[in-house]
C-alpha cells in the first residue's frame, strides 16, 4: 500500500487533540492517512470520529502504529503520556517503530522520554512546530526537526502534510532549543508590537494604519499580519496565552544559564508577562500585552472595527478543504 506522497503507507498515532492537535489531525484525515487518536479529554476528540479517525482510551493503545506524534502542553504530560501501565512505552514488547513529538518541552523532559524509548526500542524525533491553530489550519505552519536521520526520513511524508515547512536540524534535540529561541523572539516581538502601537496612538495615528504601514514595510512578516486584527480590534481569544508564553521565555531563560548567554531582552519581557498574569490576562492570548501597555500609559483602548486581512489565506489542497474552498 502506498500513500499520495509515494511512500509506503504508515498507521499513524497521535496524542493530543486539543487546539492545534485537532486541526493538525484534520490534515492527515483529509489526506487519506489512517490515524487513531488518544486525547485526555476523549469528547474533544469526537469531531475528529466523523473525518476517519479511531479513538482509544490509552495512550498504550497506541503501541501497535508505526509512527505516534505526541502534542502535549508540558514536560510532565509529555512523561505522563510516555510512562506507567496505560503510557505509551507501557506494553511489554509493543511499542511505536518511531516517537515524533511535536510539544514545547524541556530539552530535561524531552531527554528523559528519548531515554525511555530507546530503551523499550522505540526511536525518536523532536519535531517542534511554529503557529498557532489558524496557522495550522491554513496549511502555513513550520516545523523544525532534529533526532536519528533514519527517523526523520521515515517521517518527513507525514510532517509535510502538517505544513509549509519542515527543517532539520541535526541529531538529539537541538530542535528543543531552536523551538525556544524562536519563542523567545515572539515574545520579544509581541512587546515590541505592543509598545510601538500604543506609541502611535497616543500620537494620533490608528493602530489600523500603524500596523498596515508595518506590515507592507522590510519590518513586516508573516506573524505582524497575523496579529494585527487582534491588535486593531482587540480580539484576545486565546490562540496562545501569556501563561503558555511565560512558560517558553522560562525554559529559554533556563537555556541561556545553562549555556552561559545572557538574555536581558527575554529577561525583560519575561517580567512583563508575569505582569500581564498578576493583572488577570494570563488566559487570554499573549495579544493583550498592548492591553498592559495601555494602562502602564494611561490609556483605555477601543477596538477599531476594521476588517484586516490576517494574511492566512489557504496555501494548499487540505487548508481549502477545511476552509471550505474548493
Amino acid at each position: 500500500m502506498q500513500d499520495g506522497h509515494g511512500t509506503n503507507a504508515k498507521s499513524l498515532g497521535w496524542i493530543g487533540a486539543g487546539r492545534m492537535g485537532s486541526v493538525l489531525v484534520e490534515r492527515l484525515l483529509r489526506a487519506g492517512c489512517d490515524v487513531a487518536v488518544y486525547n485526555r479529554t476523549r469528547a474533544k476528540a469526537e469531531p475528529l470520529r466523523a473525518l476517519g479517525a479511531t479513538l482509544v482510551d490509552t495512550p498504550a493503545a497506541l503501541a501497535d502504529r508505526d509512527i505516534v506524534i505526541t502534542m502535549v502542553p508540558t514536560s510532565d504530560d509529555l512523561l505522563a503520556v510516555a510512562g506507567g501501565a496505560d503510557g505509551l512505552l507501557g506494553r511489554a514488547g509493543t511499542v511505536p517503530g518511531l516517537i515524533v513529538d511535536c510539544s514545547t518541552v524541556s530539552v530535561e523532559g524531552a531527554e528523559a522520554v528519548r531515554r525511555a524509548a530507546e530503551e523499550a526500542g522505540a526511536g525518536m524525533l523532536a519535531a517542534p512546530v511554529s503557529g498557532n491553530p489558524k496557522v495550522a489550519r491554513a496549511g502555513r505552519l513550520s516545523i523544525v526537526a532534529s533526532g536519528p536521520r533514519a527517523g526523520f526520513d521515515a517521517a518527513l511524508p507525514y510532517l509535510q502534510l502538517l505544513g509549509r515547512s519542515v527543517t532539520y536540524v541535526g541529531e538529539g534535540e537541538v530542535a528543543r532549543l531552536v523551538k525556544i529561541c524562536h519563542n523567545l523572539l515572539l515574545g520579544i516581538v509581541a512587546q515590541s508590537l505592543a509598545e510601538i502601537t500604543v506609541l502611535a496612538e497616543r500620537g494620533g495615528v490608528s493602530r489600523s494604519d500603524l500596523l498596515g504601514f508595518i506590515n507592507d514595510s522590510v519590518m513586516g512578516s508573516m506573524f505582524t499580519r497575523y496579529k494585527t486584527p487582534a491588535l486593531v480590534n482587540l480580539d484576545y481569544t486565546p490562540t496562545f496565552t501569556g501563561h503558555l508564553l511565560r512558560k517558553d521565555l522560562e525554559l529559554g531563560l533556563d537555556a541561556g544559564r545553562r549555556l552561559d548567554v545572557p538574555l536581558p531582552v527575554t529577561a525583560t519581557v519575561h517580567e512583563i508577562l508575569t505582569r500581564l498574569i498578576d493583572e488577570g490576562l494570563g488566559d487570554q492570548d499573549f495579544a493583550s500585552l498592548i492591553e498592559l501597555q495601555a494602562r502602564a500609559s494611561g490609556m483605555t483602548l477601543v477596538p477599531e472595527d476594521v476588517d484586516v486581512d490576517d494574511g492566512l489565506s489557504p496555501v494548499d489542497e487540505l487548508a481549502r478543504q477545511a476552509d471550505g474552498r474548493r
